[in-house]
């Protein structure tokens, strides 16, 4: 896959692609990425790239015809490429749009900055804006690192063992279960009987018990998008009955 960054600070980007599984993806091919600055499509002599807002208010605002100049360049490496904005005012980024995302042959990753960019380059060259989360940065650099992140392990040769990207968070909709290992007592804690006794079959109801019953913990609202099985159900009930014979014995 090809993935080209917007952005004014590209030296960040390709920082942080140097390492861990970004870095062993670019290294084996999986990855390749490109970056965009829209500073160098700037006309004047001091390569200005923002402005005040119309209306008034605090903060600058990224100028569209750069931004247009650098997506031409960006469409120019990536023809067939999906185009996102990383902005705070996005559609939230979930697991399942990372896999649709991974399923295009090419990302153009817009970064933002500031108090944003001119909304009519948004309208004119952009299919869609994302958000990491309800919070706001500094900039769409670390979004768009996310982005790549998240993308580049559903990729094919990524990861060492494809089944990392299988067995983790919210791919089926729930948490991950917890996870443990040597030694098998560590600060007086051993590790739960059932992991050690070899029996698979136990092993699978007990991590999908536990991803259940954190998931109802912690992200409840993932639990009411998600028809529970008859088993499932089984399974979250003692998962919570156990949590309430615990809280009774430390009560």
């Amino acid at each position: 896959m090809r993935i080209v960054v917007v952005t004014l600070f590209p030296e960040f980007v390709e920082h942080a692609l140097r390492f861990g599984v970004l870095g062993r993806a670019i290294e084996r091919g999986v990855l390749v990425i490109d970056t965009v600055n829209p500073r160098q499509f700037a006309t004047d002599v001091h390569k200005t790239v923002d402005d005040r807002p119309y209306g008034g208010g605090p903060g600058m605002v990224l100028k569209a015809e750069p931004l247009r100049l650098a997506m031409a360049a960006a469409a120019a490496k990536v023809p067939q490429a999906r185009r996102v904005y990383l902005a705070a005012d996005g559609a939230p980024l979930k697991q399942r749009k990372v896999a649709e995302l991974a399923g295009f042959p090419a990302l153009v990753l817009v970064a933002g900055r500031y108090e944003g960019v001119d909304e009519r380059f948004v309208e004119q060259c952009i299919d869609e804006s994302v958000s990491v989360g309800d919070v706001v940065l500094s900039g769409g650099e670390l979004p768009a690192l996310m982005v790549i992140d998240a993308v580049a392990r559903l990729l094919p040769g990524t990861l060492g063992d494809a089944e990392s990207a299988v067995q983790e968070s919210f791919t089926d909709g729930l948490l991950d279960w917890p996870h443990y290992t040597r030694p098998e007592v560590w600060s007086g804690r051993a590790v739960p009987p059932v992991l050690i006794g070899g029996n698979h079959a136990a092993v699978a109801r007990w991590r999908l018990q536990q991803a259940l019953g954190r998931t109802w913990q912690r992200r409840p609202e993932l639990l009411a998008q998600r028809e529970l099985s008859v088993e499932e159900r089984r399974l979250l009930a003692e998962y919570q009955a156990e949590q309430d014979a615990t809280r009774r014995e430390q009560g």
